[in-house]
């Protein structure tokens, strides 16, 4: 039988392979940087398909909700925010022609 425990584990497991976030909320100390330095990793280890803004958010509901005032809560919450921005396209894109 699986326990929540053990779901939220599997969870943890698909969406931060490498172990990064859930390694970032045990480090004592933790500086902004340094999570963001930890999160920008993470986010290129992702594999392909997997959309990022869906992992973030799963990511927010396993562990940020039992630490909010984590500086890694605080980034995951930033990397939402980030990428519901519409982004400008520059260059010769922008230009009327």
């Amino acid at each position: 039988m699986m326990t929540e425990t053990t779901t939220t584990g599997a969870q943890l497991a698909v969406l931060d392979r490498k172990g990064l976030i859930r390694e970032s909320y045990r480090i004592d100390g933790i500086e902004p940087g340094q999570c963001r330095s930890i999160f920008l990793d993470w986010a290129l280890s992702l594999p392909d398909g997997m959309d990022s803004r869906a992992a973030i958010a799963a990511l927010l509901e396993l562990v940020g909700t039992a630490q909010p005032d984590h500086p890694m809560t605080a980034v995951l919450r930033e990397g939402l925010e980030a990428d519901a921005k519409p982004r400008r396209r520059g260059g010769w894109r922008s230009r009327t022609r």
